[in-house]
This record gives structure tokens, C-alpha cells and sequence, in this order.
């Protein structure tokens, strides 16, 4: 018998029906991007790795770079990434969807034009090693455009449009930085990575402004209103806050590490965390769509859908990193030698990171909807996760810095404190979502045990008696289809298997 629903499924009307079908459509649409990425991914590890130029501290340098910079880009989207379907959804009707935008989009790039200046002019903050050139510096014009693209994929999410986010993300984005990547060997080798990766954010800004211009055109009878953009940039200071936090919780190891390990070292968890991050962009496969639908069961006060929405989202979530996580950390150290025999010594970080992700999958789904109806005290635990994974990631490097253990088990300390601070975010968000709408959020099925016991063996089996090549080949293929087979027959019920089915959202 299928256990076919979370606690806070109950029986739902029409309108929730259709909002199911629109977050299972979207999601669709966004999980066939995650494979695209991750096809388009392995190559630039790969040509990272491997290659004479780069190598693991030529990429730990570039990490290093990248945690600043996409912070910055982060923090100058003011909120708008989540905070712009709100204020879509409120202005329904009375103002021109592309003024809403555009008020946004003139914050947004007084920002990230100003953190750019300050990053160009003082370059110690984005390369704290002190080894860089004046190409590499350059890395901080890529801010203006990535902020712009988080912004634009938002406003075509709100719509329903998640293939541009595809495109731009999962195609164009990553793809560009492999094939650049390689070039830049034969053209400019000791900044090839820099430029690999100012030519991605470009090629996705254009990727995702075309079909945003398209949908929603110019701005009508619209100037920009000093009183106006500091009431925007108030309002949204907590979600743009919570924002940075979440995705600081996945940067933070690497920018101690950074400072406490030697650049190879964060080279190696930066490769780790490359492969382990593709599960966590299931989550954003749902992101777009979920924050729409919920501002409008917001609007018609109808909490018991958007709890049924969060606990259904949040199962899909959980069940499709957990399978991903199995069949990429049991054949780990294969995974990573993909990238370079160097980096098989990240196995352990890359363990602990898939699992950091699946534990994540309860806060991120709560997440969706406390940043509107809680969001300073959603702000407030996002603050207290991050203080806490900063604190048990310098207790960890410490304490394996204290009994002699190299930077490879640095690493992997940092990745398991990552994975208890998510923990935490999860237990609280969950239970204060819960406390808020009045219904029980809980995405746990027992059904995932079941799926993960065959999973274990068949993997077990796969590292013991097959070689490297078809234990990747085979091993991986054969992990994954016997877990999907379990919870496809265990697990899901007839509102899960809408993720598969072609209707067409409301």
C-alpha cells in the first residue's frame, strides 16, 4: 500500500489541485536542467583539475574569488530574487508589471555598481591569498549582470516561464565556462579561469534578458523615485538578508577555508562541493514557481494548501537529493577522480556534503513561504545558522589542525558542519512554519529507507567487484534505478505523480 501523502495533505480543492500541477510542471521543466548542468559541469572540473595551468590551488584561488564576488551579487539583488512575486502579486492589476521590475532592477544596479568599485579598488577582499593578476580583477564586473539575471529570471518565474532559467543556468552558464575554460589554456592561462567565468555571466545575462524583454517589454510612463527606492530597499533588507544567509551557508566553509587551509586544499572541497551543490539545484527547480503560489494563497488566506504545497514540494525535495546523494557518495571516490587523481582526498567532504543537502531540503521548503509571513524571524534563525556553521566549522579545522590531521580532513570538517547547522535550520523552520499556518509540515516518509536499503547494496556490490570506469558507468545507473524504482512504487501517490505527468498548469 503507497504511503501517498505528508501529514498536511489533506483533501485538496480545485485551486490546489491546479497550484500542485503548476509547481509539478515547473519543476519538471527545471529538473531536466539539473542533468543538463550536470553534464555541462564535470567537463570544467575536469579541465580545472587536470590541466598543467590550473590544478587544485589555481582553482582554490578562483573559489576564493567566487565566494566574494557571488556574495556581493547576492546581497545587490536587494531581496528580489523571492521579495519581486510578492510584490507582482500585490500590484496585480494596478501598475505595469515591467515598472514593478524596473524599480527593482535601478536598485539593483546602484548596488552591485558600487560593490564593484569597492572590490576593484580594494582587490585583498576578493583574492585574501594576495596572488592575482590584473585580469583576474576584472572578476568584479561579472556583479552587475548576475544580479540583473537573478531579477529577470524572477519576473519570467512569476509567469510560469522556467525554461529561460534553464537555458541561462543549466545550458548557456555552464557551458560557456567549460568550453572558455579550455580555450584559455592556449590564450591566457594564468587568468583563464577569470575570464571563463566573465564570459558565463554574460552569456546567461543576455540568455535571460531576451525572453524577460519579450514577456514583459519596456516600462510605461516610469521614472525612478528616490522616496520609492529606499521604501523598496527597507522593505526588502530582511529577505535580501535571508537570501545572502542561505546562500552563505554554502560559501562560508569556503571562504575559512580559504584562509585557514592552503589553496589546493580549497581547491579540492571547492571540486566536491561542485558536484555536491548539482543536487541542491532540485530545490531551485521549485524555488521560481513555489514562491508565486504561495503569495497568492497568501492573498486568499488559505494556509491549509500552502502547508500541503511546502510538505509535497519538500517530499519531492528530499526524495530526489537523497537518490542523487546515494548514487553520487557511494562511488565517491570515483566521482571525484573524475576531476584528478589529486582530489580523490575530498571523498569524505563530498559524503557529508550530499548529505547536508538532503538534510537542507525541510528548511528550504519552509523558507518558501516563512519569508512572507515571517520574515524577521525567519531572518533571525537564517542569522543564528550561519553563526552556528561559522562556529563548528573553526571548531572543526581547529580541532583537526590540533591533532595533526592534514587539510583533506579540514575539509571534511567543514562539510560536517555544514550539514548539523542545515540540520538546525530545518528542525526550526519546519516547526515555525507550522506554528504560523496552524497545519503540521513534515516531508519524512519511511518509504525513503526502502528505497535507500537496495540502493546501499547494489552500490556496496558496484565499488567491490566492478573497475573504476563501470562502477561509474553502470554503478551509478544501477543505484539510482533501483532506488526510483522503490519509491515510485512505495512512496508516491497520486498527487507525487503529477511531477511526472504532462498536464498543463493553471
Amino acid at each position: 500500500m503507497s504511503e501517498t501523502s505528508g501529514s498536511a495533505q489533506g483533501a485538496p480543492g480545485s485551486g490546489d489541485r491546479d497550484d500542485i500541477a503548476a509547481l509539478a510542471k515547473g519543476g519538471r521543466t527545471n529538473f531536466f536542467g539539473f542533468f543538463l548542468r550536470l553534464a555541462a559541469r564535470i567537463p570544467f572540473l575536469f579541465i580545472a583539475g587536470r590541466a598543467a595551468v590550473y590544478g587544485p590551488a589555481a582553482l582554490g584561488r578562483f573559489a576564493s574569488a567566487l565566494v566574494v564576488i557571488e556574495l556581493c551579487a547576492m546581497i545587490c539583488t536587494m531581496g528580489e530574487k523571492r521579495g519581486l512575486a510578492q510584490r507582482l502579486s500585490d500590484t496585480e492589476g494596478e501598475v505595469h508589471p515591467a515598472n514593478v521590475v524596473a524599480d527593482g532592477m535601478v536598485l539593483a544596479i546602484l548596488a552591485s555598481c558600487a560593490a564593484a568599485l569597492i572590490l576593484w579598488f580594494v582587490p585583498a577582499l576578493t583574492f585574501p591569498g594576495g596572488k592575482y593578476t590584473e585580469i583576474d580583477r576584472l572578476m568584479v564586473i561579472a556583479i552587475p549582470p548576475l544580479t540583473l539575471t537573478e531579477i529577470w529570471l524572477a519576473a519570467l518565474a512569476y509567469r510560469l516561464r522556467i525554461s529561460p532559467t534553464v537555458w541561462s543556468r543549466a545550458i548557456v552558464e555552464p557551458w560557456t565556462i567549460s568550453i572558455m575554460a579550455g580555450a584559455m589554456i592556449w590564450i591566457a592561462p594564468e587568468s583563464g579561469l577569470s575570464l571563463a567565468y566573465i564570459a558565463s555571466i554574460f552569456a546567461a545575462a543576455i540568455t535571460a534578458f531576451i525572453p524577460f524583454i519579450r514577456e514583459y517589454g519596456l516600462p510605461h510612463h516610469w521614472r525612478p523615485k528616490g522616496g520609492q527606492m529606499r521604501r523598496l530597499a527597507v522593505r526588502s533588507m530582511p529577505i535580501a538578508l535571508a537570501d545572502t544567509i542561505e546562500w552563505g551557508t554554502r560559501r562560508v566553509d569556503i571562504f575559512m577555508l580559504g584562509f585557514l587551509a592552503p589553496p589546493a586544499a580549497v581547491g579540492v572541497y571547492y571540486a566536491a562541493q561542485q558536484v555536491a551543490s548539482l543536487p541542491q539545484k532540485l530545490k531551485t527547480s521549485f524555488e521560481p514557481v513555489l514562491g508565486p503560489v504561495i503569495t497568492r494563497n497568501l492573498k486568499e488566506k488559505d494556509y491549509g494548501a500552502i502547508a500541503r504545497q511546502v510538505c509535497q514540494v519538500g517530499f519531492w525535495i528530499t526524495a530526489a537529493q537523497a537518490g542523487i546523494a546515494l548514487a553520487l557518495g557511494i562511488p565517491g571516490e570515483g566521482v571525484m577522480g573524475l576531476v584528478g587523481r589529486e582530489f580523490v582526498g575530498g571523498t569524505g567532504a563530498l559524503a557529508f556534503l550530499l548529505a547536508a543537502e538532503v538534510v537542507a531540503a525541510t528548511a528550504v521548503v519552509s523558507e518558501a513561504a516563512l519569508i512572507y509571513v515571517a520574515r524577521v524571524k525567519n531572518l533571525v534563525v537564517s542569522v543564528v545558522t550561519i553563526g552556528l556553521q561559522a562556529a563548528l566549522t573553526l571548531a572543526g579545522i581547529m580541532l583537526m589542525q590540533h591533532y595533526g590531521y592534514n587539510s583533506l580532513y579540514q575539509a571534511a570538517a567543514a562539510a560536517i558542519a555544514l550539514m548539523l547547522a542545515l540540520g538546525f535550520a530545518s528542525v526550526v523552520k519546519s516547526w515555525m512554519l507550522a506554528k504560523h499556518l496552524g497545519e503540521k509540515i513534515n516531508n519524512w516518509r519511511w518509504a525513503l529507507v526502502w528505497a535507500a536499503a537496495p540502493a546501499v547494496v547494489i552500490g556496496f556490490l558496484a565499488t567491490q567487484y566492478l573497475p573504476e570506469w563501470a562502477e561509474l558507468l553502470f554503478g551509478i545507473p544501477a543505484i539510482l534505478g533501483s532506488y526510483l524504482y522503490v519509491i515510485w512504487k512505495k512512496a508516491f501517490g497520486p498527487e507525487d505523480r503529477k511531477l511526472f505527468q504532462k498536464t498543463k498548469a493553471a
